[in-house]
């Protein structure tokens, strides 16, 4: 068995099923410039994460996705409304116990693997003993022990992600935020990379929320999904996927995999198409969880 990166303590917490992340009439707007008119890109949206699920975030293009993750993570405050974190407020920041992996590459070229796990744990100044335990750690949980010392570009997309999420899971967040992490790589990496994520999760106990434009990746990966309107973003059904939380990528095979998937595209493909400006114009939808 792998080695975790989490302390008992943490992982018993983060098992425990109880509200975690709670969002209650959040809306963001992005002033105008120039003469344009402001942007309203989300809400007002209520929502309730409970601790240690697989909450998965899907929408048509410019929906206000990334912009929820933002809101989410503490690195950019609601317009109106209020986000609590196990009861508490956001007040700016990312809070300790938050972490995020985006889809871009952030692994920093000059550093090797190693050096790129350990850079968050050396910024908030962590003793070096701890640090070598829980990159030592890290590398293994995450398959990186032998690409210790080599730099990212050796390595291919999937691993350079790994090495991303590695970096963020030495911190021991409660919560794993991303934002897109496998857009960028092929189908058959994809679904691998699926299967790694699923693992961390069970293994960490770690709440996960993902916002993805793939349905089948959606279908696949979550306990829950919530589907998202044309912009400004509200969420418009939240489905439960009723799969075991032993699940993989085998599930594809199941017959409720195809009906998860075309229900969300039921969902979605209205939606798609009003933000291409196909559609009907936005009518009075049900707002919230």
């Amino acid at each position: 068995m792998r080695p975790s990166v989490w302390s008992n303590a943490g992982r018993a917490m983060a098992a425990s099923l109880d509200g975690q992340i709670s969002l209650r009439g959040v809306t963001k707007v992005f002033p105008g410039h120039d003469g344009h008119p402001d942007v309203h890109a989300l809400g007002p949206v209520d929502l309730d994460i409970a601790r240690g699920v697989f909450f998965t975030v899907v929408g048509p293009s410019g929906c206000g996705k990334s912009t929820l993750l933002d809101v989410l993570a503490g690195l950019s405050p609601a317009t109106s409304g209020t986000v609590t974190f196990e009861g508490r407020p956001l007040a700016g920041g990312v809070p300790d116990g938050i972490g995020a992996v985006f889809q871009q590459d952030a692994s920093f070229f000059w550093l090797n693997v190693r050096d790129n796990v350990a850079f968050g744990l050396r910024r908030r100044g962590v003793g070096g003993r701890e640090i070598d335990r829980r990159v030592d750690d890290a590398l293994a949980f995450m398959g990186l022990a032998d690409f210790a010392k080599a730099f990212p570009a050796q390595l291919s997309g999937g691993m350079r992600q790994r090495v991303c999420i590695a970096r963020t899971l030495v911190l021991e967040p409660k919560v794993l935020l991303l934002d897109e992490p496998f857009g960028a790589l092929d189908q058959q990496t994809r679904l691998l990379m699926g299967d790694e994520l699923l693992r961390i999760w069970r293994e960490t106990g770690a709440t996960v929320v993902l916002i993805t434009h793939a349905l089948d990746e959606a279908a696949m990966l979550s306990d829950q999904v919530a589907v998202m309107s044309a912009r400004p973003g509200r969420f418009i059904d939240i489905v439960a996927t009723g799969w075991p939380r032993s699940r993989d990528s085998r599930i594809v095979s199941d017959a409720r995999f195809g009906a998860i998937t075309a229900h969300l595209w039921d969902k979605l493909r209205e939606e798609s198409l009003r933000a291409m400006g196909v559609g009907d114009p936005p009518d009075n939808r049900v707002t919230g969880a």
